[in-house]
């Protein structure tokens, strides 16, 4: 038997831009590329060049994705002379993208063959 859910404030946001909101810092996420990058900077700070050899993407493509997070608020970046250093600042990243591996493999199968994603 399923629980029923019960929410002392809404699910989502009650507007339009609200929700858009919501649905934008998902889509921030949904990336296969920003997802390992993650998981890697949750172990700890790392540099844009790990970052880079991580991903095994060209520079510009890496750094396009470490700005995605970053503009977005998922992860901050500081310099060091030459050299930008990035990590995950709220842990409630971390635990989302851990909730999300869970429930994702929970219904791995239909999610899987899903068509209309």
């Amino acid at each position: 038997m399923e629980a029923q859910l019960s929410f002392d404030t809404p699910l989502v946001p009650p507007t339009t831009q609200g929700r858009a909101v919501l649905a934008r810092f998902f889509q921030a996420i949904s990336d296969p590329n920003r997802l390992a990058l993650i998981e890697f900077l949750a172990e700890g700070e790392r540099s844009a060049t790990e970052c880079v050899q991580l991903l095994e993407l060209t520079q510009s493509r890496a750094s396009s994705h470490l700005a995605c997070l970053t503009n977005c608020g998922l992860i901050t970046s500081r310099r060091q002379g030459r050299f930008v250093f990035y990590r995950v600042e709220d842990q409630r990243v971390i635990d989302l993208v851990r909730l999300g591996v869970e429930i994702a493999a929970d219904h791995a199968e239909a999610v899987a063959t899903c068509t209309r994603i």
